[in-house]
């Protein structure tokens, strides 16, 4: 006598099917809704809901997970020049004994919008604004050569933006 197994069930794709991916996992729907965010910041949660294939409130609750997971932000992107910044420069900062400590403390000038921490000849890059040449001289000689462990500054005035994006998150 044998035993006759149970018929495998079939999955069926629903389409509104609003499953979200575990915590710092990013799935494919998560990476279109990433990337129609990045080309619109303001488009609407059923516009995008047609697109990626669920429904409004499941996209609503994808990009709030996203958004708590600091995995993304919505904000909007500005030209410092039309906003009346004159200048902008990428700065190189060499240190002296704790990197994280001058990092943190570049980081909290107001100027200051970008900040990483490098391996090679800067130990920080920093990116400025500045409204004019005073200013830029105020923000390098008072706020960042006067931090403690800053041995070097070496600025990199900007003439002409050629690209920025921020479309490279979901590649």
């Amino acid at each position: 006598m044998s035993a006759s197994k149970p018929a495998k069930a079939t999955p069926t794709k629903s389409p509104n099917l609003e499953l979200v991916a575990a915590p710092n996992v990013l799935d494919l729907i998560d990476r279109q809704i990433i990337s129609l965010l990045q080309r619109d910041g303001r488009r609407p949660y059923g516009a995008i809901a047609e697109e990626v294939g669920l429904s409004e409130a499941g996209v609503r609750r994808r990009v709030q997970r996203l958004k708590d997971a600091g995995v993304m932000q919505i904000v909007a992107i500005t030209d410092p020049l039309q906003l009346g910044y004159g200048r902008e420069a990428l700065v190189g900062i060499r240190v002296h004994g704790d990197v994280r400590l001058v990092a943190d403390q570049v980081a909290a000038i107001d100027e200051a919008n970008y900040v990483v921490m490098t391996a090679g000849s800067f130990d920080i890059i920093a990116e400025v604004i500045a409204l004019d040449d005073n200013a830029l001289v105020h923000l390098l000689n008072d706020s960042i050569r006067s931090i403690p462990g800053v041995t070097e500054v070496e600025t990199f005035l900007y003439l002409k933006l050629s690209k920025q994006t921020y479309a490279w998150g979901t590649k």
